[in-house]
């Protein structure tokens, strides 16, 4: 629902449109002077159009739109005036007003010219998404141009100004640590560490250790004082990944940590004081692991304040293209590699379990095997290669696509790829020397 700022000193006129508005589902904000105005811009940081008057009691709605423009570039502004003026219009328009227009001659306008300024609107904040995340991540952050993706970066980008939590939920492989260090590197503490811990990679008391830190002495081998990433973060930004792994023994302490802003090490007495923002993300349904005792429900909602959904590759096809040529100009060491028809339409119609990671890596190692500087259909996994049924001119039920013919190619490349170098070739299949020499034997393979 886009958001509408009406600014105007006549009682009844502000009434009727905010009324109008509202019918066709816009959200309305009023406003009797410019005062008053630009307060509400300051409270209402949503705000998508102004529709202003000319004349109000504390000034011009002409100089109006040009604070407006200069403090909120991206708002648009339309002007209302009872007495058609030429001078005003023109310098409104230089000002930065989106269209001036008479009240009552041009009421049948406002709608559309509503309607076009939100457009622009949203194309002005998608532009200035893709600089603020290209400036903060690197291009893996801006990758994508579905609607989903968008939309998602439109919520990082309102929630990185603030010191509000996040929570980050989606498949693994959807890119959740990436938009994470978008949102710290968009936000007041950018200049500050961002430390990142995975959740799952440790057990309590490691992970304890990690997070809090410990004084000399506190257990055997503790020879120094140890800083915990809490600590480390103060100032900045605490990214616990994979938060719906951490054992529940340990969550209470999570929690009085962020509430309190406080924290103790261990084998310490005396509390160590922080200021944090947490980013926490998941692949699990936190409020079922709740249901099933494993998550604390205080501690879901202390991280959850504020939720970006990851959408998984499959549900932003159109968005697979543009991962293929960067991950390809990332892998090709400075080849330019394009992509055969059959190939492309494979790895767009794949199902990717794995997402965005599982992407990258078939795309690495689909260029180290390759034989020129186009990626074919041969050139990927065979699993992959299935989802070419109804494109390719060979039925896959041919000897040319069955697993013995797959295998015994895939073989030959990768012991091209090495020179010969058998156990090399035997490490990067993933099977023993003897199983590789058994199958060279078996598919004549020239030594």
């Amino acid at each position: 629902m886009n958001n509408i700022l009406i600014v105007d000193d006549e009682v009844k006129l502000r009434t009727l449109l905010s009324r109008i508005l509202t019918v066709e589902n816009f959200q309305v904000v009023q406003a009797d002077n410019c005062k008053s105005a630009l307060r509400a811009l300051e409270q209402t940081p949503e705000i998508d159009v102004v529709l202003c008057d000319v004349k109000m009691p504390d000034g011009n709605g002409v100089d109006l739109t040009r604070l407006i423009k200069e403090k909120y570039p991206h708002i648009e502004v339309i002007l209302l005036t009872a007495y058609g003026n030429i001078p005003d219009g023109v310098q409104a328009m230089k000002n930065g007003a989106f269209d001036y227009i008479i009240k009552g001659d041009d009421n049948n306008k406002i709608i559309p010219l509503l309607h076009q300024a939100i457009e622009k609107v949203d194309k002005n904040r998608k532009k200035s998404i893709t600089k603020k995340f290209l400036k903060a991540g690197g291009a893996d952050s801006v990758i994508g141009k579905s609607k989903v993706i968008r939309q998602s970066l439109l919520w990082a980008e309102k929630v990185a100004g603030t010191s509000t939590s996040v929570l980050l939920t989606g498949e693994t492989g959807t890119g959740k640590e990436v938009f994470a260090k978008a949102i710290h590197s968009m936000s007041d503490r950018a200049g500050k560490s961002f430390v990142a811990l995975n959740c799952a990679a440790f057990s309590k008391e490691l992970l304890e250790g990690e997070l809090f830190g410990h004084r000399v002495g506190a257990f055997t081998g503790a020879s120094k004082d140890q800083k915990g990433l809490m600590e480390e973060a103060d100032h900045g930004t605490l990214f616990l990944d994979e938060i719906g792994e951490m054992p529940l023994e340990l969550q209470p302490k999570i929690l009085r940590a962020l509430e309190a802003g406080e924290f103790i090490k261990i084998g310490e007495t005396k509390p160590t004081k922080v200021d944090i923002r947490i980013i926490a993300a998941t692949n699990r349904d936190l409020q079922q692991e709740i249901r099933e005792g494993n998550f604390r429900e205080d501690l879901y909602y202390r991280i959850s304040v504020f939720q970006i959904q990851l959408s998984p590759l499959r549900e932003r096809r159109e968005d697979i293209p543009l991962f293929i040529d960067y991950f390809l100009s990332k892998s090709s060491g400075g080849r330019e590699i394009s992509v055969s028809d059959q190939a492309l339409k494979a790895l767009v119609d794949y199902s990717w379990p794995g997402n965005i990671r599982e992407l990258r890596n078939v795309i690495e190692r689909s260029v180290i095997l390759m034989d020129s500087d186009m990626l074919q259909l041969e050139d990927l996994p065979f699993e992959i290669q299935q989802y070419t049924s109804s494109s390719s001119p060979t039925p896959l039920s041919t000897p040319g696509f069955s697993i013995a013919s797959v295998e015994k190619s895939h073989i030959q490349k990768v012991l091209r790829h090495v020179g010969g170098n058998k156990a090399e070739a035997a490490r990067l299949l993933g099977i023993g020397i003897a199983t590789l020499y058994r199958k060279i034997e078996e598919y004549k393979l020239k030594e």
